[in-house]
């Protein structure tokens, strides 16, 4: 039997903080997590090796699996070595795609997984979902959420700062995210889930209205605390809604027709902007345009290198990325032309902001 239920809903251990990771093998000794030290540490190439290396001499019992890519066969892979030997927990070391693929492994063998974040490119940091690609296509599948996180600033500042300010983006998105959860209520009657609502927003508003950037370690410490606070608004109501609206069927839509284009929480904060210019927030709109532009992310296509047509493309497509779900591109459900018009007009006002 797993050595935990897997029934709570909240991380045992948090720890942002420079030099976090020194303390990763006291945190593993913890009863709760592993009794004798028996875990198998996963790393992807890059930093997450190199912290491994630090940890080898107080990690004696535990074994070393390298994962390259995030696709759904190199979960399927390590979930297979995980059978070999009977571990306590799963530890995953490095950025998002080493996480989600150890995320999806340790899931599937009902052991207890403990996030090492060295990126903070999204919020999959200590959320209930791993992002993997099968047949080109990334898909989402549901995950248990870590028993601990651990974000060492440290290895974050080290890291592609790019991939850290992606992370920003996904943030904000869920300012655009909310919105949408709470048309479906008024439209078709969904339940929101105040809590979950109130976590997700908690970190968007923090994001927006800090100062600082990614030089500063109190707004670093901010970011990776909004995207774990964001993983557990999903854990929470079991659901992706407090992060995940047109803004995200849009960042799915362009990665399914143009993959590469841009990382994810790139894509995540152009479209949520383009969808709150289509809602009429003009507040909104001019925090979140001004967030992105501060922290250097992109607020129109050809940011991404998209052309008008392609992203207009996108943007028809983008419903289709997730049937179940009701947010403002099915409430308006634009033909090709009024979503041209529409862009047009956003990119205008876009350009009017003074950031």
């Amino acid at each position: 039997m797993p050595l935990l239920a897997r029934t709570i809903l909240t991380p045992l251990h948090i720890d942002v903080r420079r030099g976090a990771v020194a303390d990763l093998a006291a945190i593993l000794a913890d009863g709760r997590i592993s009794a004798g030290g028996d875990v198998a540490v996963v790393v992807g190439p890059g930093q997450g090796e190199q912290i491994a290396e630090l940890l080898r001499p107080s990690l004696r019992s535990a074994d070393l699996f390298t994962v390259a890519g995030g696709s759904l066969d190199a979960a399927d892979d390590l979930g297979a070595k995980l059978r070999n030997r009977s571990y306590d927990a799963v530890v995953g070391i490095g950025g998002g795609k080493t996480i989600d693929v150890a995320k999806y492994a340790a899931t599937r063998r009902g052991l207890p997984m403990v996030t090492v974040a060295t990126a903070l490119a999204n919020d999959g940091i200590a959320s209930p979902v791993a992002s993997l690609v099968t047949e080109g296509i990334k898909g989402s599948y549901g995950v248990h959420i870590p028993i601990a996180v651990i974000v060492d600033l440290d290895f974050v500042e080290a890291g592609p700062e790019r991939h850290n300010r992606a992370g920003i983006g996904d943030v904000v998105s869920n300012i655009s995210a909310l919105a949408d959860w709470e048309l479906a209520r008024q439209v078709r009657g969904e339940p929101v889930d105040g809590l979950a609502a109130s976590l997700a927003r908690m970190g968007a508003e923090a994001v927006l209205a800090h100062r600082g950037d990614m030089t500063d370690d109190g707004f670093v410490t901010v970011l990776a605390e909004a995207l774990i606070s964001t993983g557990l608004a999903m854990a929470v109501c079991g659901t992706s809604r407090p992060a995940s609206g047109g803004c995200h069927e849009i960042m799915h839509a362009v990665d399914s027709l143009y993959p590469g284009t841009a990382s994810h929480g790139e894509l995540a904060g152009l479209g949520a902007l383009f969808c709150t210019f289509l809602r009429g927030d003009e507040r909104r709109l001019t925090e979140m345009s001004a967030c992105l532009a501060r922290h250097g992310l992109p607020r129109l296509p050809a940011d991404v290198g998209l052309t008008d047509e392609q992203f207009v493309e996108a943007v028809q497509f983008a419903p289709a990325t997730r049937p179940d779900r009701y947010t403002i591109l099915e409430h308006l459900a634009m033909s090709p032309t009024e979503t041209r018009e529409r862009l047009a007009d956003y990119a205008g006002a876009i350009r009017d902001h003074v950031d």
